[in-house]
């Protein structure tokens, strides 16, 4: 069986690394907020090139208190409306509107799966403040386009890096692209700790300090609270395992890399439809290979018995979750045949060529049932 995903393997490659690194916490009597933390914030802001990287415990919390942070530092007040990605999960939308704002929803390219920056100006209100751009399956869905829609709008960019760590655009790295950035380091992602994780990028110095505060009981020195705060903070043993991890980022997204490039060069089934690929290569990381089928099911169903896992990155989207009710009425054709159609292939860095090609060859022999 090809497995989908197999984390015990790929954290053997560093297992040796990992084990003194925790044994170093562990020694050192110090686990929230020392000096493995510091650490890790100074090389993980160096790695994307920006000025200010703060650990929090999620990539959810991440995003939710750069939206707080603005709120605190009065850029966006109740009601605001933030230009968010129709096609994605529903993390992303969470953390708009935990913080009182109202998300619109925006539909995706054709191809790409990415918020379509030609809809951005359609949306746009007097109320409008910002976009939620998320670089979804690690493809970069920053653009010329968008940035200049937000500049001629004075709207932030808020980038969702959590499937896109170390994907590059002209020169800057996912994290640099726009005001802001929300990262997860969950065990699956391309950089993924050993449990939950998470940071925010950014190059806006007041900001990182609201943040930093923020994340820390509303606290820079202790028992003095700025702010009604939260607890949310990067520990020491993820940090210590992300900075043994983070050396090897770069090398494990080149091995993603050759694997999408076989795939997109040897599956050939017109059944199947591939991702988009026309952009530079070191803008997509490929979190995910997501290919899309009009019978998922019998897809699924016939790479299963030729001994390939799949999953579905994401079955139900944001509008008609039970969540968000309110959007249910919403008209996004182009989502909802994503969210219908979509089957993500293993990406597995620990996977051989061979395993590779076991993937290819079991998708060109898919026939739909009669």
């Amino acid at each position: 069986m090809v497995t989908f995903l197999n984390l015990k393997k790929i954290n053997d490659l560093h297992r040796q690394e990992l084990i003194e690194a925790i044994t170093r916490v562990v020694d050192s009597g110090w686990y929230i907020l020392g000096n493995c933390g510091l650490e890790f914030e100074r090389e993980f802001a160096r790695y994307c090139g920006v000025r200010h990287a703060i650990g929090v415990a999620n990539g959810l919390d991440a995003l939710i208190l750069i939206f707080r942070a603005y709120r605190e530092l009065g850029i966006l007040t109740d009601g605001d409306e933030v230009l968010v990605p129709a096609n994605t999960y529903i993390a992303s939308i969470l953390a708009v509107s935990a913080n009182r704002l109202k998300p619109v929803p925006v539909e995706p390219g054709p191809g790409t799966f990415n918020i379509d920056p030609d809809r951005l100006e359609e949306k746009i209100t007097k109320r409008t403040r910002a976009i939620l751009v998320v670089h979804l399956y690690g493809r970069l869905g920053y653009s010329r386009k968008m940035g200049e829609v937000a500049e001629k709008h004075g709207l932030k960019i808020i980038e969702d890096s959590a499937q896109s760590h170390g994907a590059v655009l002209g020169g800057r790295r996912a994290g640099n692209l726009g005001d802001a950035s929300g990262f997860s380091f969950y065990p699956t992602k391309n950089l993924g700790a050993l449990g939950d994780a998470g940071a925010v990028t950014t190059n806006d110095a007041k900001l990182a300090e609201t943040i930093a505060a923020l994340r820390n009981y509303g606290s820079r020195l202790k028992y003095e609270n700025l702010y009604k705060g939260v607890n949310s903070r990067l520990d020491e043993m993820q940090a210590a395992v992300l900075l043994v991890k983070l050396k090897y980022l770069d090398r494990e997204n080149d091995r993603r890399r050759a694997m999408a490039r076989f795939y997109l060069d040897q599956i050939c089934n017109p059944l199947i439809v591939l991702p988009d690929a026309a952009m530079p290569e070191e803008a997509h990381v490929w979190h995910q290979f997501v290919v899309r089928t009009d019978d998922r099911e019998s897809f699924q169903a016939h790479l299963k018995h030729s001994g390939v896992e799949t999953a579905i990155h994401y079955p139900i989207p944001p509008h008609l979750q039970k969540a968000y009710a309110e959007w249910s009425a919403e008209k996004l054709p182009l989502t909802e045949e994503i969210h219908r159609t979509v089957t993500s292939l293993p990406m597995d860095i620990t996977l051989e060529k061979k395993e590779w090609k076991i993937v290819s060859e079991a998708c060109n022999g898919y026939r739909p049932e009669p």
